[in-house]
């Protein structure tokens, strides 16, 4: 038996009769209902043979050279059912050739496009089996002719890898795959593609002066002035000759040629004698003239012959490898070494502390004893301090160092209250990038010369009888103290250096794990809602009623007897909603209403949305004229920067739904896909540590509030897991032994049905899992009557609690069907009873806080509630290992929005121009009015809710652990969107610190794209009014228009006598007989309340 759905990817008339003939799929075109592909005996018309012109509604690219001869890829629909079917294509009225092997059914047709003699723009028209087709307006191929100016730099090394960069006009002509670029006859790799072209060159035989040429669908194109091939580099000397390992000695490299070289890079390779192998141990420096240093390391460029490195730090023992260094500028390659040796590292010099942590100083010089001190450093290099402040070195042996202190004791480097022996100033000694602190040294104070006969007895003895007793006093608060710190101190330093190398390798592992991660998204696609859902979740989603409102569900119960009645008198309303003057006293009339709320004109306004997408146009003119009427009044009160700044009145709702419906194609085709990428990334990361299913709290995080603080220790395992009815081969699905069991459900169900929608996934609480642990079985649950106890608190069941394993065998099936054998079944009403037994007493990974705890918590010191903050903000560290991982996500997906260089929606250009438009026409000059009400148009209004909401566009679940996160960059993308400089403190909130050094490129993005849409060509009003069209045509038919017609004949009811009123009172209404209208709608519906 074969079943086959003929909707299921058959969205138009080609799609549905290209499907092989024994499905027996139509294209049904039925009165009253949208046209669709349906199992020929499910249509009750004539099935059409013959489909609609074709559509186009993209290109790519959108230019081409005048010699033609690049690849033109054209997307619609309805452009053939087979290749046979494309009879013509013409760009620009020049015929393009085209390519079969590149043609897909119905949606992709690929030519090359012919030479033009001229520059022009021009329509795509495709002739398919007689039906033309053309472009829209929007959608245009140009032809241009690129023009190359300028290159940089003009020489480089044989060996290759310079960067060259070409400048010039109309660059960006076709694609990056249409454009080659040639050096000589050699093949530069463009990398870049855009108003500058960038290439990296290919190395070259001998040293020559080259032509380049770029290379346009097969034309080519000379570059003015040359390229010069010029000779490597060469190394002469170094000096020093070695290092300590612990690396940050400054090494001065002497040669010829550096003035040729962009990018150094020092390499220090590993190889154990015996192994005979090479192993890259790590990449210690990156060198780069735009760049003075990197992390700690730096560098001096001094000329062209000389550059001094800091040698960087080695991991291994260098008595147990041979170590080799190579400068690499470039791609030329090159072994540091003189003409008798290489340069070298040794082990590090150790150092003896002082007895007992202090050295009492009475002599001039402080000496420090240790050995092989000066193998690999001089007295000029060697640094030494006495607490801030240095200590001047005058002798350096193999095994002694001294030098000369400060004449006053220096304070310490951390001073601490009440603390005699941690005031005293540290005794540091730094050689390169390490350092010892060999104790603290303490300062002889005695004072030998005073003439005590001079003291009078009788004062002197009280006065030291004082000084005893409060140093006494002193000195055992101080002792407390101290120990107290030690404590404090020891806990500290043990659980930052396990956060320190438990961050480096995480991120390590995060990095290849996310790479997988996102080839498995190309792989799987991106499940983008519908129109009609994505409107319905954006505009109705937050009400009151959520899921369950009336517009989402689509449910007006009215009798039968009455409905033809009702949804004509309905007709009759929104007839009567199309009338401006009608609509404007309406609008008004209600927000004259003292009772009428925010939120009633936040759903009104989407309401009037609905009912108003069948003309778009129409919806946007009364828009501009209550947005007038609304920037009036600001500009009066002299406070226009507070205009759009909250949702407050029905014009800022619908222009967030205006926003909202002329964006979806571009969260489609354009955003999407990166926001998507970033969730996928933020949940696939917080699923790969501990999450507290109570607390909601997870081990990797960017947002603080939310960050799991207790160490949970954790395995991962991989389960082999049989599906019910869903063939015999198993899937393996990475788990944690900390996962409850619903969290374990969760990861097998989003793994077993990864390519369905989200929506079409079976519920955790709505399946059995199973263990199959050899011949028994047992069916796993979060709470039973084995779960652990502690007196009111019942901890949830875990795969550790079960003792599952790495490898085990689970079967997931639907609730009511157990495979578990009749001997091991478990006493069901036994455990229904545990579970609700004392309901609101569990935990997971963290127990919360209970009242006992919290009166004992009370009761302990000041002190200790500190220290246990202290060492919670440790694991803050975590958050900039799941930031660094995150980064190139959030990148993507700003730029994807914030980016006047690709793709710009007609209706943000159309929008932001009324705003420049209205901002003059007030004489407003402050460009930051200006841009607070682009940023409250665009930014805050519609994308901050689209990242902080991306269920509202994909057919996704949100989990709060991953919605804390995307809280954080919606705030961090909202910084980015202000003019105010923040002032950081370490009292700023987490999330402003997290993104300190990204945010003022992320403030620079936006004021581009403001200024890059400001340059734009102007969208008429025709050409919005054409968009919008379209929008109206291709979605309204799915809206429940008529639901939405008599949601908003409520408010009409209910404010019936005051709407009336209005109408009678304006004169436009009284001659257009509105209220009359209006009368006679009201007794058609009177019934209607009781109905519902």
């Amino acid at each position: 038996v074969t079943l086959y759905n003929c909707s299921y990817g058959r969205s138009d008339c080609s799609l549905c009769l290209a499907a092989h003939h024994d499905y027996n799929c139509v294209w049904c075109e039925e009165d009253g209902k949208p046209s669709k592909c349906v199992y020929e005996k499910l249509c009750h018309a004539p099935p059409t043979n013959t489909c609609p012109h074709p559509e186009i509604t993209r290109i790519e690219p959108k230019t081409g050279p005048l010699s033609g001869g690049i690849l033109l890829t054209i997307m619609g629909s309805n452009l053939g059912i087979k290749a046979e079917d494309v009879k013509n294509i013409t760009v620009a009225d020049k015929e393009c050739l085209f390519k079969e092997e590149f043609y897909s059914v119905s949606t992709r047709i690929v030519c090359q496009v012919g030479p033009m003699n001229e520059p022009k723009q021009g329509q795509i028209e495709v002739n398919i089996n007689g039906k033309l087709g053309k472009s829209p307006s929007e959608v245009q191929f140009t032809y241009q002719e690129p023009h190359p100016s300028h290159i940089r730099p003009e020489s480089g090394p044989q060996a290759g890898g310079t960067t060259l960069t070409i400048t010039g006009t109309n660059l960006a002509t076709g694609s990056k795959k249409d454009v080659q670029v040639s050096v000589g006859s050699q093949p530069c790799n463009v990398t870049e593609f855009g108003d500058e072209i960038v290439c990296i060159t290919g190395p070259n035989s001998k040293v020559e002066a080259v032509e380049v040429t770029m290379d346009y669908g097969g034309t080519a194109i000379s570059v003015p002035g040359r390229f010069s091939y010029s000779e490597n580099p060469t190394v002469t000397k170094f000096l020093p000759v070695n290092s300590f390992s612990s690396g940050g000695r400054n090494i001065t490299v002497t040669g010829t040629g550096f003035e040729l070289i962009q990018s150094f890079s020092l390499v220090v390779y590993a190889e154990r004698p015996e192994a005979g192998r090479t192993n890259l141990r790590r990449v210690i420096f990156f060198l780069s003239p735009q760049r003075h240093h990197t992390g700690c390391i730096t560098y001096n460029l001094l000329n062209e012959t000389t550059v001094v490195f800091s040698s960087p730090p080695i991991l291994e023992d260098p008595e147990n490898y041979n170590i080799t260094t190579i400068i690499l500028m470039d791609h030329y390659h090159l072994v540091v070494k003189n003409e008798s040796h290489s340069f070298a590292y040794v082990a590090d010099p150790t150092f003896e502390n002082f007895t007992d942590g202090i050295k009492k100083q009475v002599n001039k010089l402080i000496n420090a004893k240790g050995s092989n001190l000066n193998k690999a450093m001089t007295i000029d290099e060697a640094q030494a301090f006495v607490g801030d402040e240095p200590c001047n070195i005058k002798t350096l042996t193999e095994t002694d160092l001294y030098c000369e202190p400060p004449e006053v004791q220096p304070q310490p480097k951390k001073r601490q209250k009440r603390d005699t022996i941690n005031n005293l100033p540290e005794f540091i000694v730094k050689f390169g990038l390490r350092e010892w602190i060999l104790g603290r040294v303490e300062y002889d104070t005695r004072v030998s010369d005073i003439p005590l006969n001079l003291i009078l007895p009788l004062v002197l003895i009280p006065m030291i009888a004082i000084i005893v007793i409060s140093i006494i006093c002193y000195r055992r608060k101080s002792q407390q103290a101290e120990r107290e710190y030690e404590k404090i101190k020891s806990q500290l330093e043990g659980l930052e250096e396990s956060v320190r190398d438990r961050c480096k390798k995480e991120f390590t592992d995060l990095m290849i794990e996310m790479e997988d991660h996102t080839n498995d998204i190309n792989e799987a696609g991106i499940p983008v809602l519908d129109y009609k859902t994505y409107t319905d979740r954006v505009f109705f989603l937050p009400s009151k009623d959520g899921e369950k409102d009336v517009m989402i569900t689509g449910k007006l119960d009215i009798p039968e007897a009455r409905r033809q009645t009702v949804e004509q008198a309905l007709n009759q309303f929104s007839n009567l909603l199309n009338s401006k003057s009608f609509l404007i006293n309406f609008i008004h009339t209600l927000e004259n209403q003292r009772e009428f709320s925010a939120r009633a004109k936040v759903y009104f306004a989407s309401l009037l949305t609905v009912a108003l997408h069948g003309k778009l146009e129409y919806y946007t003119d009364i828009m501009r004229t209550l947005f007038l009427e609304l920037m009036e009044q600001y500009v009066v009160a002299k406070n226009p920067k507070l205009m759009l700044r909250r949702s407050e009145t029905v014009v800022e709702r619908m222009l967030s739904n205006w926003m909202s419906i002329c964006l979806y194609q571009y969260l489609k085709d354009n955003a999407g896909e990166p926001l998507y990428k970033l969730f996928k990334a933020i949940k696939h990361q917080v699923e790969k540590g501990p999450v507290d299913a109570v607390l909601k709290k997870a081990k990797y995080t960017l947002n603080d509030t939310g960050l799991l603080g207790d160490d949970v220790e954790y395995t991962q395992l991989t389960v082999n897991v049989y599906v019910q009815d869903g063939g015999t081969d198993s899937i393996p699905v990475k788990v944690l032994n900390c996962d409850t069991i619903s969290q374990v459900k969760e990861k097998i169900i989003d793994q077993v049905y990864r390519n369905l929608p989200c929506s079409q996934w079976p519920k955790a609480d709505s399946v059995v899992l199973e263990w199959r642990p050899g011949s028994t079985a047992q069916i796993l649950s979060d709470l039973d009557l084995t779960s652990q106890r502690d007196g009111r608190w019942k901890r949830i069941n875990t795969l550790m609690h079960y003792n599952v394993r790495d490898g085990a065998t689970l079967i997931l099936s639907k609730m009511g069907i157990s495979q578990q054998p009749e001997d091991n079944q478990q006493d069901v009403p036994g455990e229904r009873h545990a579970l609700l037994e004392d309901e609101n007493k569990v935990w997971h990974l963290v127990r919360p806080v209970d009242e006992i705890d919290e009166g004992k918590s009370k009761r302990g010191s000041v002190k200790e509630k500190e220290r246990t903050k202290a060492i919670t903000e440790i694991y803050l560290t975590r958050l900039l290992s799941v930031k660094g991982t995150l980064q190139q996500f959030v990148d993507d997906f700003f730029h994807s929005v914030l980016n006047s260089n690709h793709v710009v929606p007609p209706a943000v250009k159309y929008f932001f121009d009324f705003l420049d438009e209205q901002a003059e026409k007030h004489d407003i000059k402050d460009e930051d009015t200006i841009h607070i009400w682009k940023t409250n148009s665009l930014p805050l209004r519609f994308w901050v809710n689209i990242l902080k909401n991306p269920h509202f566009i994909f057919d996704v679940h949100v989990h709060e652990v991953v919605d804390a996160s995307l809280s954080v960059i919606a705030q961090t993308f909202m910084d980015a969107c202000t003019r105010t400089e923040h002032k950081l403190s370490r009292d700023s909130p987490s999330n402003k610190l997290l993104y300190a050094k990204e945010i003022s490129n992320y403030k620079k993005m936006v004021e581009d794209y403001y200024k890059g849409i400001r340059q734009m060509v102007p969208v008429s009003d025709q050409d919005m009014n054409t968009h919008l069209a379209e929008i109206s045509r291709a979605h309204t038919d799915s809206l429940n228009t008529l639901v939405a017609l008599h949601q908003l004949y409520q408010y009409t009811n209910k404010y019936y006598d005051e709407i009336i009123n209005a109408l009678e009172e304006d004169p436009a209404a009284q001659k257009m007989q509105l209220a009359f209208r209006l009368q006679q709608i009201a007794a058609a519906l009177e019934n209607k309340v009781t109905d519902l």
